[in-house]
């Protein structure tokens, strides 16, 4: 059935995302920030800075009116960075149906109250029906999905049937859309990956092997779930796609931001000089600092995490940091193995 979607951002993600709707289908009614990218999208078909060679179908609108945009819609999908998301969100709430599906694609957490995209949201809309919110996730770069390349994905909401709905938005050919109800897990997943790319792509920078690669993403998938847990995710969520999946995807492509600047990082370039090479917002940097600060909180070790932070915003050398992992005491891979009473 032929629906009407507002999708608020123009980045490559939030791009690729109104792309793929449209060819479903659906009419989307899409918010960019500057009247050149209105412009390009509208008039050339294109959105050159972000999605390059990727044609918008004539059933995408593009506007600088945030109103105009997230009116008389029965979805809205919001693909602005994490940071972003709050203001952003509080600028539409007030034209958005109180019963309009809320999708949020941003893999982050906010950096101030250390809340996830769902606590945000819940905190802005208050009573306006929270159960509305779903966590669209997975190993998935804009680049590949805008040229049609199959990609899978997972919508997560404590709503079954919200779940179940944007799953059937975006299911074609190319997309396939499994659901969760695990949305704590799912957005940590997504938010948490981030840091290991910066790690993986800082010894990346340094030269390293495939050896060291593995054992970052194998020890930061242990160190995601440790603190998914003690957040109340469910562990087995880090197996899947918003875990393991992105994970792999984040950490081994170049299209990935966050590998992208930690390789610059590793080269030896400071982490201003990362981004402003990378010219798009590396998600990760923001994201080592609320999760140091969470796994204080809740007394969760995180050596790849600490290890990242310490290279980022203490000054510490990206060498000093890879020996600093490897010099940690020795301890058994799986405590929960080693200190279990086997009979053999």
């Amino acid at each position: 059935m032929r629906k009407t979607v507002a999708v608020v951002g123009a980045g490559s993600w939030a791009t690729a995302l109104a792309v793929q709707l449209a060819k479903n289908g659906h009419d989307i009614k899409m918010w960019a920030r500057s009247d050149s990218a209105v412009d390009e999208i509208n008039n050339h078909r294109e959105n050159k800075k972000y999605l390059p060679g990727v044609v918008i179908p004539n059933n995408i609108k593009c506007s600088t009116d945030l109103e105009e945009v997230s009116t008389a819609t029965e979805t809205v999908l919001y693909g602005v960075p994490s940071h972003a998301f709050r203001k952003v969100l509080k600028d539409t709430l007030p034209y958005i149906s109180t019963n309009s599906t809320v999708i949020n694609v941003a893999k982050g957490i906010e950096q101030d109250t250390l809340k996830r995209m769902a606590e945000v949201f819940t905190e802005e809309a208050s009573s306006k029906n929270e159960e509305r919110f779903v966590t669209l996730s997975g190993p998935s770069h804009a680049e590949e999905v805008g040229k049609d390349i199959p990609t899978a994905l997972v919508a997560a909401s404590r709503d079954v049937k919200r779940a179940e709905y944007v799953q059937g938005l975006f299911m074609s050919d190319s997309v396939r859309v499994y659901t969760n109800p695990d949305v704590v897990g799912v957005e940590l997943g997504g938010a948490l990956k981030n840091i290991i790319a910066l790690g993986t792509g800082i010894a990346d920078g340094l030269e390293f092997g495939d050896n060291t690669k593995a054992a970052l993403m194998t020890r930061g998938l242990a160190e995601m779930t440790r603190l998914g847990k003690a957040m109340g995710a469910l562990p087995l969520t880090f197996a899947g796609l918003a875990g393991v999946g992105d994970l792999i995807v984040t950490c081994t492509s170049m299209h990935s931001r966050n590998r992208r600047a930690g390789i610059l990082i590793g080269q030896g370039k400071s982490r201003e000089e990362a981004v402003e090479s990378v010219r798009m917002v590396v998600e990760g940097i923001r994201t080592t600092k609320a999760a140091k600060k969470l796994a204080a909180i809740h007394e969760v070790e995180m050596p790849i995490t600490e290890q990242t932070y310490n290279v980022l915003f203490e000054g510490y050398s990206s060498r000093d940091a890879v020996m600093n992992l490897m010099g940690r005491d020795s301890k058994p891979e799986i405590e929960e193995v080693a200190t279990a009473n086997w009979l053999f």
